[in-house]
């Protein structure tokens, strides 16, 4: 078992310009680092850049880690999480923009499913007009004005954790709602 290491000298030493002591944090923990950003990107290469970014934060800017709230290991697992989250929001926001006009730009295979398609459109945007303002205020800035979580409780002046539930209620009901209708 590795010798317990003291979260407040490391970091006075890093603040101090100690590069071995950084060097020992990296050691300690990059597998921690690297593993939680493949988990969430499950790209090898993304997760190796996140990696060294996390560490290169806590280099350049050590005094934004505050030993008296909480442990390094967390702290730097959050701006890990954070910036692989991130990146694969940023990824899906590309691949959805670079997708979206030729989806409307092909001819459907048979002239009836683009029917289909335009019918199953306009029974989600109704479902959506009928949910209660807050939910769809919601997930219309979340999957339509493609803002993150923080963003969407940022303009409608709630906290994260309340945009990110009523995120989840508006999907649920707008599936029960869809499902209903058999969409």
């Amino acid at each position: 078992m590795e010798a317990p290491y003291d979260d407040r000298l490391l970091h006075q030493r890093v603040v101090g310009g100690d590069e071995s002591a950084l060097g020992e944090v990296y050691d300690r923990l990059s597998p921690l680092i690297f593993g939680l950003s493949l988990r969430v990107t499950r790209d090898r290469v993304i997760a190796e850049d996140i990696t060294q970014e996390v560490f290169l934060v806590f280099w350049e800017r050590p005094l934004a880690y505050d030993p008296g709230r909480g442990t390094l290991r967390a702290w730097l697992a959050t701006i890990a999480h954070r910036r692989a989250v991130d990146h694969v929001r940023a990824e899906e926001r590309r691949r959805v923009s670079a997708l979206g006009p030729r989806l409307f730009e092909r001819e459907p295979a048979r002239p009836e499913d683009g029917v289909l398609a335009a019918d199953e459109a306009e029974r989600v945007r109704q479902a959506v007009t009928r949910l209660p303002d807050g939910l769809r205020q919601a997930v219309e800035l979340a999957y339509f004005g493609g803002r993150t979580y923080r963003q969407v409780g940022e303009e409608l002046g709630v906290p994260e954790g309340t945009a990110k539930s009523r995120i989840r209620l508006a999907l649920r009901r707008l599936a029960d709602a869809l499902a209903e209708e058999e969409v």
